[in-house]
């Protein structure tokens, strides 16, 4: 386990700032995109247990979203998006 105040070492942020960064990017990469294809895939295929499901995973990473954003904000306040 790395401690918090290490440095990633191409960006020169802490680790745990530059992990929320990631998983941002990860997370907002599936729910923009990917989601909405595999949705849209499932309705062609007249498979409303399928939209159901990607509905609801849809809402999670939504959640899962703001979690993430509300933890940068925090990172930003805190003055640890500086290198």
């Amino acid at each position: 386990m790395t401690d918090s105040t290490t440095k990633h070492e191409t960006t020169g942020l802490e680790n745990t700032t530059f992990n929320i960064l990631i998983a941002l990017g990860k997370e907002a990469q599936f729910l923009y995109s990917t989601i909405d294809t595999y949705r849209s895939d499932a309705e062609r295929a007249n498979r409303s247990d399928l939209v159901n499901m990607w509905n609801t995973i849809k809402q999670d990473r939504q959640r899962h979203m703001q979690m993430l954003r509300e933890a940068l904000e925090k990172e930003a306040k805190e003055e640890k998006l500086r290198k």
